[in-house]
């Protein structure tokens, strides 16, 4: 009878998990201003690493670096869905094309 009002370690694992993604998730997307192009990342190259400027929101003011898939250039406008998670930096320095 103990073992059915013991919760089980499964269960708590998956609340807490589902509590960690709801903190990060704000609902709306919040605008971010492009200030630079830092380079490109990602096995092939597809990946740009930018920093930007959180336009609105909990976060305003705040300059990040974000990894965009898509063409991106200094002044462009990105709609961010969360603004807690920062890209990781580049770490090598030859990129893609530039192996001379």
């Amino acid at each position: 009878m103990a073992s059915q009002n013991k919760p089980n370690k499964k269960e708590n694992q998956n609340q807490q998990q589902s509590q960690k993604k709801d903190k990060i998730n704000t609902g709306e997307a919040v605008p971010a201003l492009v200030e630079e192009v830092i380079g490109r990342t990602g096995f092939r190259g597809e990946i740009t690493q930018v920093k930007c400027l959180v336009q609105e929101g909990k976060d305003k003011g705040r300059s990040m670096r974000r990894n965009v898939k898509g063409p991106v250039r200094a002044g462009d406008i990105l709609m961010l869905r969360e603004t807690e998670i920062e890209a990781r930096k580049i770490r090598s320095s030859v990129t893609k094309g530039a192996y001379s």
